[in-house]
């Protein structure tokens, strides 16, 4: 099978092409990335003597650089995305574009070329906030922030080519990712570097924002049996069954780190912060797959690796990373 991976730069995609050809051998990969802030060379700098592995430098808004790429696969996985809700809040048009039309542009080349499969990857943060039961695939949408509208809108273009052009659309939609190469302006990966640093971890508000942690591996296993055994048309939810609020993460990371809670810095909360994500994966979980790695071993093996790989983190943050986090916070306190 020949793929054309969008986004196989960034952080879940280029796992995800990892996991592909170490689990694959007779599959092929076309890496499509715009290499924008969060799309590094590095991230798959280990796969590029492979000779199933291509890689092209292109935007997905692009239609000719979709086309040249999409001509020859048989299907499509797009993980490409503006995918940080801080920056969302900052320029909302730049999700627009890629998030919605940059998905238009795809699924005019799944239409044009015929592909046995199209996947659109998603998240949780279109339902918005729950206080109640977990999330399933038929609850209404409703996104809090710009990036969670521009996802969902994202979801709601694929259907429609679903449903008017019979594209043969699934859809998944993941809760929060950690793990290795995510780029360091997630929590994870910033209160990780910024405690080996001593640096000030800026929790917001009171800290007690859950969300459903799912280690990154096991996203890019729930993917690749969407891709192989789920049904066309559908949703499927891919939970970690690991609800955890921002402060026991905070406190996990200090702990592993050996480093006091001095470090903790309350900020002034986020605009639109939604309370609490929780998935119902049970749809998931009826094509054979569940998550196989803890909560607490995956933290710890995600602790180990970016403090055995500053190599790769410390040129990240320095220069735009840190002009940048100086006007988010100066945004979000005015």
């Amino acid at each position: 099978m020949h793929l054309l991976i969008t986004g196989g730069c960034g952080f879940i995609g280029s796992n995800f092409i990892r996991h592909i050809l170490h689990a694959h051998a007779d599959d092929r990969v076309t890496n499509l990335d715009k290499l924008t802030y969060a799309g590094n060379p590095e991230n798959v700098r280990d796969l590029e003597r492979d000779p199933r592995y291509a890689f092209i430098r292109g935007d997905i808004c692009d239609p000719e650089i979709v086309d040249r790429a999409a001509k020859d696969a048989d299907v499509i996985i797009n993980f490409a995305a503006e995918t940080h809700v801080d920056r969302s809040l900052l320029d909302p048009g730049a999700f627009i574009k890629t998030d919605v039309d940059g998905t238009r542009v795809l699924l005019e080349a799944a239409r044009r070329y015929g592909h046995q499969r199209y996947i659109q990857i998603s998240t949780d943060e279109v339902y918005g906030s729950t206080s109640g039961a977990p999330f399933v695939e038929t609850d209404l949408l409703h996104p809090s922030s710009p990036y969670a509208a521009s996802k969902a809108g994202g979801d709601l273009m694929a259907l429609a080519y679903a449903t008017t052009y019979g594209i043969p659309v699934i859809i998944t939609r993941a809760s929060n990712n950690f793990g290795s190469y995510q780029y360091p302006e997630k929590l994870i990966p910033l209160f990780i570097t910024n405690a080996i640093d001593d640096q000030p971890l800026p929790l917001y508000g009171d800290g007690l924002n859950v969300r459903d942690w799912l280690a990154v591996e096991d996203h890019c296993e729930a993917v690749d049996v969407v891709l192989r055994k789920g049904v066309v048309g559908e949703i499927y939810n891919v939970g970690g069954g690991n609800e955890r609020n921002n402060l026991e993460i905070t406190d996990m990371i200090l702990r592993g780190l050996n480093k006091p809670k001095s470090l903790i810095k309350p900020v002034a909360d986020r605009p639109g912060h939604d309370r609490r994500y929780a998935l119902n994966a049970d749809k998931l979980a009826a094509l054979g797959f569940r998550p196989r790695r803890g909560f607490d071993d995956a933290l710890r093996a995600t602790i180990d690796w970016y403090r055995t790989h500053e190599s790769w983190w410390r040129p990240i943050k320095s220069g735009e990373f840190r002009a940048y986090y100086e006007k988010q916070y100066r945004a979000i306190s005015s």
